[in-house]
């Protein structure tokens, strides 16, 4: 059976599901009795390629009133594109020449709450609702990174604690609406974060806590009996959907689908068991549940995430547009290779079960797949809400055993340069958006060319790095000394010279961009 006429098939939604043509795998239950039992903060290209997908599966193993109510609160809304196909969306698997396409059903409907936050606390605040998972981005904790802490000086916050009611922010939301159910029915709830966040749920419990405490003993005691914050690790690599992807959709199978989600054929989900009431066995679809997640977050970020940071910020400098594009550039991924295997596997505790130097293999292949299109500054976005995770951690544990970090440097001086490089003082080279980037820009600006200061300026920032860190006088050195050559004429001049063992960095004679 080919494709159906486009006049004929028109837009996904419910009406579609028994027409898709064989090629479209489609739900394997009756998706007209699914009724929710969850709620997804932050519905994405990710979650729909990650957790919705995993609960797919889960429902297609064990039938349940597990749907999912995706909540959106960040632009852009989702009431145009996921709401409208009553949460029904086409997840495309790429790698090489190969595709497959599905269509999921877990999501069983779409809350936009971007102008108003009101919709999305009625849902979490609903009894049915058991379990709240949330993609939101690094930023969206509102923490310090460099300790976990909430930032109360955070716009967000500094309104949320003012208006309470009506929260701006992701721990404002969660914790009005644990307000709004201890004040009705009094159900536990399970808030799984689901960001690349080392102990994400350690942070999504500080920063929840932390605003609740504000709130009252008695409220805050009724959290900590009744909320649990597990940890998670999620992997999957999914590039930003583009308008190709939707036309391809639209030509290959003959429907319009404005909620595409691409991915690679990857995917892992550790999850650390410690629930507040019930929950979805996505054993079944896969998943791991854990005592200790820490092991696995540890390995997947300082390697694959420490990899595509490192990856975006040289390939950039070095005239790339994606991931696949520096994997083929032998001096960038000799580089990351070296990188992983001499200084980063060292500082990472055994994972039962995986095999640390195969899965930077895997990583790396991973990383070549010419069919996944992920744009160098996609994965630079918010470098300053992942750099700590990824790269400065690793940086800190070395440098406290006394071993060189002269690799690890390069990932932390290519981020100031992509960063410095924005600002006008340096031409306004490229956009980028990141939360530390105006501040860094005024650095860039009030200092101009001499590297070293720019270096030890932006090392001050301890919302990002550690004092003790910043403070280290070889680090400082290397780090001045690599940002130098990132800023020259020739910016991997200097990644060259340190392939090659030079270590004379700080005599580079790289002129300066002016």
């Amino acid at each position: 059976m080919s494709a159906m006429p486009l006049e004929q098939a028109g837009r996904l939604g419910p009406h579609l599901l028994s027409r898709l043509p064989p090629a479209v795998r489609r739900p394997a239950y009756d998706r007209s009795k699914l009724k929710p039992g969850m709620a997804h903060i932050g519905v994405g290209a990710f979650h729909r390629c990650h957790q919705a997908e995993y609960t797919e599966d889960f429902l297609e193993a064990r039938f349940g009133p597990w749907g999912s109510i995706g909540i959106n609160i960040r632009p852009p809304g989702l009431a145009e594109t996921l709401g409208r196909q009553d949460g029904l969306y086409t997840r495309l698997i790429r790698e090489g020449d190969r595709m497959e396409a599905r269509v999921v059903g877990s999501i069983c409907a779409v809350v936009d709450s971007v102008q108003d936050t009101a919709s999305a606390l009625a849902v979490l605040a609903r009894a049915d609702i058991h379990a709240v998972t949330m993609t939101v981005t690094e930023k969206g904790y509102c923490h310090r990174p460099s300790t976990g802490a909430l930032d109360l000086g955070h716009p967000e916050i500094e309104h949320d604690l003012a208006h309470p009611h009506n929260p701006r922010s992701l721990p404002g939301l969660l914790v009005r609406a644990l307000e709004l159910r201890m004040a009705s029915h009094g159900r536990p709830l399970t808030l799984l974060s689901c960001d690349n966040i080392p102990t994400n749920g350690t942070i999504l419990g500080t920063v929840v806590r932390t605003l609740a405490e504000r709130r009252g003993a008695a409220f805050l005691k009724w959290v900590d009996v009744n909320a649990a914050f597990p940890s998670a690790m999620v992997d999957r690599i999914a590039p930003a959907v583009t308008q190709a992807d939707r036309d391809q959709v639209e030509r290959d199978f003959g429907y319009r689908d404005e909620a595409v989600a691409v991915g690679e054929p990857f995917r892992q989900w550790v999850i650390e068991n410690r629930f507040a009431g019930p929950m979805p066995q996505w054993d079944l679809a896969g998943a791991t549940f854990v005592s200790d997640v820490e092991p696995f977050e540890h390995l997947k970020m300082r390697v694959l995430n420490g990899a595509q940071s490192t990856l975006s910020y040289l390939g950039v400098l070095a005239g790339h547009e994606h991931t696949c594009d520096d994997m083929v550039d032998p001096l960038l991924a000799g580089f990351v290779r070296r990188m992983l295997m001499e200084e980063t596997l060292p500082t990472l505790q055994p994972v039962p079960g995986i095999d640390a130097a195969r899965y930077v293999e895997q990583s790396l292949s991973r990383l070549r797949n010419t069919a996944i299109r992920h744009r160098n500054h996609q994965i630079a976005t918010d470098g300053s809400q992942k750099i700590v995770q990824r790269i400065l951690n690793p940086v800190r544990e070395r440098l406290g055993r006394a071993e060189p970090v002269t690799l690890l440097a390069v990932p932390v001086a290519a981020w100031m340069a992509y960063l410095v490089r924005a600002s006008a003082r340096f031409g306004r080279q490229w956009p980028v958006a990141d939360p530390y980037a105006g501040r860094i820009a005024a650095i860039a600006d009030r200092i101009g060319d001499d590297a070293a200061a720019l270096a030890g300026e932006i090392l001050s920032i301890d919302a990002i790095f550690d004092p003790a860190l910043a403070a280290d006088a070889a680090f400082r050195s290397e780090v001045g000394a690599l940002l130098q050559g990132f800023l020259g004429t020739e910016p991997l001049g200097c990644l060259r010279r340190v392939m090659e063992g030079d270590s004379s960095l700080s005599k580079s004679t790289a002129k300066p961009l002016s």
